[in-house]
């Protein structure tokens, strides 16, 4: 993870409280993991990523959330803790619509069984509200997710990385497995287009967990 060495970063004074609230509860969560100083870097670096979403008030949300997943990620990568859970990483453009709703597709039906990371190799300002629609018609609520980029880190530590579109500007490493999946982009469709998109991606993430011994947790439908 790469982290400037300058932690000072420009945040509008509204919102300033709540993500120096975000970086001391991730202080408190990776005690002895990481450093307060790589921690409140990592988070500077994380809201840089997010200065230009639509919603300032949900900023500190994305902000705290992105930054615990890349640390989380880089834990894995440097062997500081185990996770029983595989990471599970789908990748596209903007991320906003069809790696949005394979990563819902299998936090829904794999609950705790999974580690799930969405990002976009040019991340779009909010989610397709198509893909939020047709994704609530069927239980599966990600209307509270936000695109976001990808890091190095996180994709370094993936059981599983699968692409959707993003062709050379997606990241390759040696030893992560990838597989590609050719699929419709949601984008401009209505919600009566985006529903067979929806149900071909459920169908490959149900595939995708018998290839990774997930198993489906009791009670989820789809």
């Amino acid at each position: 993870m790469t982290t400037p060495t300058d932690a000072t970063f420009s945040v509008p004074p509204e919102i300033r409280p709540m993500i120096e609230a975000a970086a001391s509860r991730l202080v408190d969560e990776f005690d002895g993991v990481f450093s307060p100083e790589a921690i409140r870097r990592a988070a500077a670096e994380s809201y840089r990523s997010f200065a230009g979403a639509r919603s300032t008030s949900l900023i500190p949300l994305f902000v705290e959330r992105f930054t615990r997943q890349r640390l989380r990620a880089l834990a894995r990568v440097e062997g500081k803790v185990t996770y029983d859970a595989p990471l599970v990483v789908f990748l596209c453009v903007h991320n906003a619509g069809r790696s949005q709703m394979a990563a819902g597709w299998l936090q829904h039906l794999a609950g705790d069984g999974a580690e799930v990371f969405s990002g976009g190799s040019n991340p779009g300002t909010e989610v397709n509200p198509a893909a939020i629609e047709t994704m609530a018609e069927i239980g599966i609520d990600i209307s509270a997710q936000f695109p976001k980029p990808w890091t190095d880190e996180i994709v370094r530590a993936a059981d599983a990385v699968v692409t959707m579109g993003c062709g050379d500007a997606c990241p390759v490493f040696p030893g992560v497995r990838y597989l590609d999946w050719e699929l419709e982009d949601p984008a401009g469709r209505s919600a009566e287009e985006v529903r067979p998109i929806r149900d071909e991606i459920g169908r490959r993430v149900r595939g995708l967990m018998g290839q990774l011994g997930i198993p489906e947790r009791s009670g989820s439908q789809g």
